[in-house]
């Protein structure tokens, strides 16, 4: 049966209004920032597009979105995490004095400290899974723990710069294989239609595949629109890219852990059961779940995350200081609810995540160059968080009557 024959064996309202109810808070939120983007680039008079804004823009938040990655299926799982920003403080600061003080190679002392952050958040994990302990009170502990010990080894003090390879990891920029003269990277330009290509091939056959087993999909027009706007989309970002510095390296870093925790988390049993955890722990333990052994990965996992994270922070900013991480935990965990992902767990989506890490960048971002204060900013903030969530739970409540 042909995509055509198949999309008209339903009726057309019906397969229209059962997406839309399905998907206006997925798409919501991609059309929110959509427009944001577009109320910044007018107010600031096109700053906040320029190439080397974006490249800031990036660097700024490539960080939150990575430990966004990390807490989006802590949340999944039932669980909260106030630890992330202390410990990426506090990695920051064991990298500090593995390689700066020690002498330390960078690549094996970003080793050590990625194997430490999974450790601290695996010792986290055992208190919450197997002790029982409400995660909120064992990370409460946790930030209160490593701000402590970052202090410590610190001495108080800042500690850097650190050797160049080590601060390519946040500042570098992935080479031009053409190297034509004119200042553009058409290596960077490349790379992003060859991601548009794939990225519409991949939806194309996603579509085809839910198509061929009945499930409801989108309309056919607007998939088609939808796609012709994404690759546009990422297509003008990696020209701007392309007219700087080309591709920072922390944002390849950031795609691959993206393409990886999607797959993950909707194509796989340990993410199926992750959400099937938070949903109901108790029915997912009487079918055979091991929700403990989710619950320590999930915070292992965690801790890995806030570890890169913390050595992307010291690499942009090419020292490790005792504050370093302070505040990351709210605009980590405000990302996440801002994507989609309930208060209450089981339900959360990668790229929601992401899109709500963007979004919080983009308003700091074009709020700091408009001049606006970081009152205002704070304020502002914590009034589109208390929106998302209250969307969530309106929603929960109008499914259940």
């Amino acid at each position: 049966m042909t995509e055509k024959a198949i999309e008209t064996s339903r009726p057309a309202a019906g397969l229209a209004g059962s997406f839309w109810k399905q998907n206006l808070r997925e798409y919501g939120m991609l059309l929110s920032l959509a427009v944001i983007i577009a109320f910044f680039a007018l107010a600031t008079g096109g700053t906040l597009l320029q190439p080397l804004n974006l490249t800031n823009l990036v660097l700024q938040n490539s960080y939150i979105v990575i430990m966004a990655l990390g807490m989006l299926l802590v949340i999944v799982a039932g669980h909260i995490d106030l630890s992330v920003g202390s410990v990426s403080g506090f990695i920051g600061a064991l990298a500090a004095v593995l390689i700066v003080e020690l002498g330390m190679p960078a690549l094996p002392a970003a080793l050590i400290c990625l194997l430490t952050g999974a450790v601290i958040g695996g010792v986290q994990g055992l208190f919450v899974a197997f002790l029982r302990i409400p995660s909120f009170i064992v990370t409460l502990a946790g930030m209160l723990i490593f701000k402590g010990l970052a202090l410590a080894i610190l001495r108080g003090q800042s500690v850097g710069p650190f050797p160049r390879t080590f601060q390519r990891l946040s500042t570098g920029f992935l080479p031009d294989p053409f190297h034509v003269p004119g200042g553009m990277h058409w290596g960077a330009l490349g790379l992003g239609v060859i991601i548009a290509a794939l990225l519409v091939a991949v939806s194309a056959r996603a579509r085809r595949l839910h198509l061929q087993h009945g499930l409801i999909d989108e309309p056919l027009a607007f998939f088609i629109g939808k796609m012709a706007v994404f690759a546009a989309a990422v297509v003008y970002f990696s020209y701007l890219l392309a007219s700087y510095n080309g591709l920072p390296n922390v944002l390849a870093v950031m795609f691959v852990l993206i393409v990886i925790y999607e797959i993950v988390s909707q194509r796989t049993v340990l993410g199926r059961r992750i959400c099937a955890m938070g949903g109901n722990a108790k029915a997912a333990r009487l079918s055979g779940v091991k929700t403990e052994w989710l619950s320590f990965f999930t915070f292992a996992n965690m801790g890995l995350l806030a570890a890169l994270a913390g050595l992307v922070f010291a690499a942009r900013l090419n020292t490790a200081t005792p504050k370093a991480g302070q505040g990351f935990e709210l605009d980590v965990i405000a990302a996440c609810f801002i994507g989609g992902a309930s208060a209450t767990g089981g339900v959360g989506k990668v790229m929601g995540a992401v899109i709500g890490a963007f979004v919080l960048g983009v308003m700091n971002n074009g709020m700091s160059i408009l001049g606006i204060g970081i009152d205002y900013q704070q304020m502002i903030k914590g009034m589109v968080l208390l929106a998302a969530v209250s969307v969530d739970v309106y929603n929960k409540v109008r499914s259940m009557t």
